[in-house]
């Protein structure tokens, strides 16, 4: 399986990022550099090309660069984040993924969706109804998916930003998440309650690895314990500004 990914470098202007579940900390924006490609370094180690998005250093969130794009198949649909400030980020990721040999669709007026509310496995894809997607944007996403064989589920969220900062799936299919943050976990086929808020965050890089961040001790040795090699990178400064290991690459698998 080819393994690539697009990533965008943290801007000057990183801590000034949207903030809507917690209260606003510094962030060492220097260290989050730092940070960052240590993130880069360990996707490149495990056999991922990784492509960096052209910058969009007036966008202090632009470093999240996974809300920018849904890719399915061979299929890229760019997204029309649901925070007016975060609009811009989108044309780099466009120009990227045209470059990367993808088909393009996009989310129109009166549309909102973020991809931080996309989870995908296995042909179903739940997308999180919250304060960034609405169900006009569900809507449209199902118009581009489901001619690809997807079936796309909507999915209320009301106590996190986006959907994948409540849950992520596991390689199997098993959906993680820290259950004080989980709407509703009967809505997953399977679903396995995980002990802190960081844990509920992976990065699949292949059948028996993921990626995650290394707030969450007690799950990766949950994690390994059942088999999964883990992959540990510390993200403290974007967690500061409600980010995780999904929101900093566009997985292209194929």
């Amino acid at each position: 399986m080819q393994k690539r990914a697009l990533v965008r470098r943290p801007g000057p202007r990183l801590d000034e990022g949207l903030l809507t579940h917690l209260e606003r900390t510094p962030v060492d924006v220097q260290l989050a550099q730092r940070q960052w490609l240590d993130y880069v370094e360990a996707m490149q180690a495990e056999g991922w090309q990784v492509f960096e998005v052209e910058p969009a250093d007036d966008c202090p969130d632009a470093v999240f660069v996974e809300d920018t794009a849904v890719v399915y198949g061979d299929l890229a649909v760019i997204t029309r984040p649901g925070a007016d400030e975060r609009k811009p980020e989108t044309p780099g990721t466009e120009r990227a993924l045209v470059e990367a040999g993808y088909r393009i669709a996009r989310i129109e007026a009166p549309g909102a969706l973020d991809g931080g509310d996309v989870l995908k496995h296995d042909g179903t894809v739940w997308v999180g109804l919250g304060g960034r997607t609405n169900q006009a944007g569900v809507d449209q996403l199902a118009a581009h998916l489901e001619p690809l064989g997807a079936r796309v589920v909507g999915v209320p969220i009301t106590k996190v930003l986006h959907l994948k900062s409540a849950v992520t799936a596991l390689p199997d299919g098993t959906v993680v998440g820290h259950e004080p943050l989980v709407d509703d976990p009967s809505v997953y086929p399977s679903f396995l309650p995980v002990p802190e808020e960081g844990g509920a965050h992976v990065v699949l890089l292949d059948a028996d690895t993921v990626l995650m961040a290394t707030s969450a001790p007690r799950t990766r040795e949950l994690f390994e314990e059942s088999g999964l090699r883990v992959v540990a990178v510390d993200i403290s400064e974007f967690e500061k500004l409600e980010g995780c290991v999904t929101c900093l690459s566009v997985r292209l698998r194929g």
